[in-house]
């Protein structure tokens, strides 16, 4: 990103305020910078933890698969996941709240005597999953946030502050010049002066 400027005193000033801006700001994005960091690992350790949890569960009823065949199809349903937001080093986030299920009435006596299990085990299973989808966006989130923050970071530090730096330098040049020059100039003048008013003696 080219910085622009121009070879005078309001430009310089300009410069100086726009650097002292973002060497105050870049401490805080470092900073927020490494929280997200540290947050995503968490939530990709988290997100580890239960999707093992989930596949444990699923392969922990295997033995059941017979069972499930006698099972009634749309039996359980999940009629609303209640969602809150919160916020994790500034990043709003959707979290489970609750999630509401719909079972339809089935006749304890007619049907096997695990159906009632097999409905607490569905449940459980569909609840997990939904758990695995929101840790999964919170994954996302966070993740996609600090990428942005480390591209900020790496804006301030290696392009912008550099860059800043280098044209009050060169600004600082030039202005030395043109006053060592005007100095130059007005001493030539003043030899001159003295020579002629000398020689008009």
């Amino acid at each position: 990103m080219a910085i622009k400027y121009q070879y005078n005193k309001t430009s310089l000033n300009d410069l100086n305020k726009q650097l002292k801006v973002r060497e105050k700001a870049l401490p805080t994005i470092k900073s927020k910078e490494s929280a997200l960091r540290m947050e995503v690992k968490k939530a990709r350790d988290k997100a580890n933890e239960i999707n093992a949890e989930l596949m444990r569960k699923i392969n922990s009823y295997d033995q059941m698969s017979a069972l499930w065949i006698e099972f009634e199809p749309g039996l359980v349903a999940i009629d609303d996941v209640d969602i809150k937001i919160m916020k994790i080093a500034g990043v709003k986030i959707p979290v489970m709240d609750d999630v509401k299920f719909s079972i339809k009435p089935f006749n304890l006596f007619s049907k096997p005597l695990w159906y009632a299990e097999g409905v607490t085990i569905l449940k459980d299973v569909a609840r997990l999953g939904l758990e695995c989808e929101f840790i999964d966006e919170k994954v996302r989130l966070l993740d996609f946030t600090r990428k942005k923050t480390t591209q900020k970071v790496n804006l301030y530090e290696k392009i912008q502050i550099p860059g800043y730096k280098e044209a009050i330098l060169k600004i600082k040049r030039f202005i030395e010049d043109e006053e060592n020059l005007s100095k130059a100039a007005q001493k030539i003048v003043k030899t001159r002066h003295e020579k002629m008013e000398e020689e008009a003696k």
